[in-house]
């Protein structure tokens, strides 16, 4: 993610979250033509994605283990919000369930929902 805070309302980060992130990690290298670099996890390694030829990471795959072994299998876009209590408490009344409950990312919080129709997204205040 940027060092300069992102507007609330804009998408900031998307990742995967899955049983086997190095086959899928090669999976999107074949099929998109992303590079790889490995991310430390203490113990094992999630990956950043990157474009083939700015080398700029666009996306994360992370396996199902450690800290996101909560996480669903899906794509999950990163929702910038203003305040993620106050949003954490609109999604309930508007019918949406938190699935993971708010933790810390970097210096900020985030959590994930999912919405009325049952799709995932995460929530995320800097």
């Amino acid at each position: 993610m940027s060092n300069k805070k992102p507007e609330a309302g804009s998408m900031v980060w998307i990742d995967l979250t899955v049983e086997n992130a190095e086959s899928v990690r090669d999976f999107y290298c074949a099929v998109v033509g992303w590079t790889a670099e490995e991310v430390d996890m203490g113990g094992y390694s999630d990956f950043s994605m990157n474009t083939p030829e700015s080398g700029t990471t666009i996306t994360g795959v992370c396996h199902a283990r450690g800290i996101n072994d909560d996480m669903p299998p899906a794509w999950m876009p990163y929702f910038t919000v203003a305040d993620l209590d106050a949003s954490i408490a609109r999604c309930s009344d508007l019918g949406g369930v938190v699935v993971v409950e708010p933790r810390t990312l970097g210096e900020g919080r985030f959590c994930v929902v999912k919405d009325p129709a049952g799709a995932v997204a995460a929530l995320y205040e800097t």
